[in-house]
């Protein structure tokens, strides 16, 4: 490991760009001596240091593993261009930070999987990493390649190169994994197989493809996916931290050498929702809300900024609005930070009659921009989607962050939803330039307006993952109506690539016939495909082309509401018949309340319903 270090700092790291973000080192980061290590794991998270360092869960599994004196937990991500091209050049293995250990001598590879079009660069890692790509190439000596993150939720297009998918929060649930590996590891002379279907049988939260079977009818729809061996789950049941409170949180996180996409502090203050827009899947698999104390926010965030010299914190959730102590936290915040010149921050903002006192809430702190998502602009299509909120809270809202002193305001849009018309498209814009406006009236001049719009992807687990998706041909469509209906130089459009959007969802409801396409995608240079500097749609059509497999087949189509789905074996606890129901309520434009404010509706996720199961 020595040598490969000074091999690296002497004939590769001179010549590659931002050569800081591959030697470890940094501050708050953990390096062990081998004495009274039981366990190696590698935690892989599949695109840069600047996007995997400012992801709090790579920092909470660090922190969390490396607590323990028998674990070593050390850190790899996908080396850019040209450092991977010096490693291949120089035949050096792809290593970890904390030791330049080869990852193929690590006990455990654990990925972080995201988002979708990191698939390619799994491959390359373990490529890099010279560990057989596919699960039953591999031998004793090869590490085991477990997987976590929102995608194990729907993880069969992956399934080919993983051995373990960990469903569900890690928190509680990852120790006692280490513990179950740490005797099998001693126990003897077990094979690989032996020890994956040990580790399942002992806990409910693993899938192990190679323990299912799936089986396709003359159409090419999934006919059942069912366990091979006596003791193994028929639907694996994703582990939930019940008391966030509790739970582990990193109060020194580390420090990273380079700048990174969120260099702050982030701060969990609230983990699920239950607003239950219909298109949200980690609105629907994070139920139910589970909060964190104001003095435990506090507490984390003084220790962190102890730790770290931040200069600004991020207060997490996916509905921060619907944090109940909101009021109190940015009080106490300000008289904690404000004199030591910390920003706080905040995610997008739910737009709701209460928007117009959270820009009073923040006006102890600097102003950036404030972000909210309408995601559509017409009642109607807010119906739709269950997105209970309305133009006025919206623009009164706005109004308010005016007088504050915000001049920029970003907002969130998704096309090619259910029953979307072109007068829902059209609004978009209307509402865009009704917001610039409202700045007008509070300081005279237009206010800087920032629209983000996104295809819409149907997502496993949603009231409409039996939805269609949109064609290619109508997203592209539906940007040149906006782009012509804005045309006002202090709006600004972002729309997401078309084609991009398409392959997602492809590999969001697929099934694990598209592991090949994933494999031969990466043969033909494939890699980075979240980045718009590399991403290759020819060459993923001739991957589909090469394999025999239709995109349509995954995209165009509406599912049948007693179709066998490929993630029906994984549950977060959402039973089927909510979503059913709540499919029916959006075609009738109906509204399901909050249940945190409201009653059950019993969708099977908390110890309310009826149906609920302990995870």
């Amino acid at each position: 490991m020595n040598n490969i270090r000074s091999y690296v700092e002497d004939k590769i790291l001179p010549f590659v760009e931002t050569p800081g973000q591959y030697i470890g080192g940094e501050w708050n980061s953990i390096k062990k001596e081998d004495v009274n290590i039981d366990v190696t794991i590698a935690l892989a998270f599949p695109d840069t240091y600047a996007i995997g360092m400012s992801h709090l869960g790579m920092q909470i599994l660090y922190g969390l593993l490396n607590e323990r004196e028998d674990t070593a937990c050390e850190r790899v991500f996908a080396p850019w261009y040209d450092m991977e091209a010096a490693l291949r050049k120089h035949n050096i293995p792809l290593y970890s930070l904390e030791t330049f250990r080869p990852l193929g001598e690590f006990d455990i590879i654990g990925f972080s999987l995201q988002y979708e079009m990191s698939y390619t660069n799994v491959l390359n890692m373990l490529d890099l990493a010279k560990i057989p790509l596919r699960r039953e190439e591999r031998t004793e000596k090869d590490p085991l390649i477990i997987a976590g993150g929102p995608l194990a939720l729907t993880p069969e297009p992956i399934s080919d190169f993983i051995d373990i998918f960990f469903v569900g929060d890690g928190e509680e649930k990852l120790p006692q994994f280490i513990e179950c590996f740490k005797k099998l590891k001693h126990s003897g002379n077990l094979s690989r197989e032996e020890k994956i279907l040990s580790l399942v049988k002992e806990m409910k939260n693993l899938y192990a493809p190679s323990l299912y079977a799936v089986t396709y009818n003359s159409e090419g729809v999934i006919d059942r996916i069912e366990p091979k061996l006596p003791g193994v789950p028929p639907v694996v049941r994703g582990a939930s931290v019940s008391n966030l409170g509790k739970a582990y949180f990193p109060e020194n996180p580390i420090v990273p050498h380079v700048k990174t996409i969120h260099d702050r502090i982030s701060v969990e203050v609230m983990r699920g929702c239950t607003q239950g827009c219909r298109f949200c899947q980690a609105g629907m698999t994070k139920r139910p809300n589970r909060i964190r104390s104001v003095d435990n926010i506090l507490n984390m965030s003084e220790d962190c900024y102890r730790n770290t010299g931040h200069d600004e914190i991020s207060l997490g959730a996916l509905s921060i609005s619907d944090y109940p102590h909101l009021k109190d936290l940015m009080t106490r915040m300000g008289e904690v930070f404000n004199r030591k010149n910390v920003n706080i921050s905040f995610p997008s903002l739910r737009i709701s009659d209460e928007l117009t006192e959270l820009p009073s809430y923040l006006n102890t702190v600097r102003k950036s921009s404030l972000t909210l998502a309408p995601e559509a602009a017409t009642t109607r299509l807010r119906k739709v989607i269950n997105k209970n909120i309305s133009n006025e809270d919206l623009f009164a809202g706005v109004k308010e962050a005016y007088k504050e002193g915000w001049n920029l305001v970003k907002l969130y849009f998704m096309v090619g939803l259910p029953t979307e018309t072109d007068e829902d498209v059209e609004e978009i814009a209307n509402l865009a330039y009704k917001v610039s406006s409202l700045m007008k009236e509070v300081k005279g001049s237009f206010g800087n307006v920032n629209i983000t719009v996104a295809p819409f992807v149907p997502k496993s687990h949603t009231p409409f993952q039996w939805e269609p998706m949109v064609s290619l041909e109508r997203i592209k469509e539906i940007k040149r109506i906006i782009m012509n209906k804005i045309r006002h130089r202090r709006i600004c459009i972002k729309f997401n690539k078309p084609e991009r959007s398409i392959l997602e969802g492809v590999f969001a409801r697929g099934d694990r016939r598209l592991g090949k396409v994933i494999l031969q995608a990466w043969r033909d240079g494939c890699k980075f495909d979240a980045w718009d500097d590399f991403f290759d749609y020819d060459k993923w059509k001739s991957a589909f082309e090469k394999t025999g497999l239709e995109e349509g087949f995954y995209l165009s189509r509406e599912r049948g509401e007693d179709e066998v789905l490929p993630w029906d074996h994984i549950s977060s606890g959402i039973i089927k018949e909510f979503l059913i129901s709540e499919r029916k309520k959006s075609f009738k434009q109906e509204f399901t309340p909050d249940c945190f404010r409201n009653g059950c509706p019993d969708c099977g996720a908390c110890a309310r319903s009826e149906h609920y199961v302990k995870a």
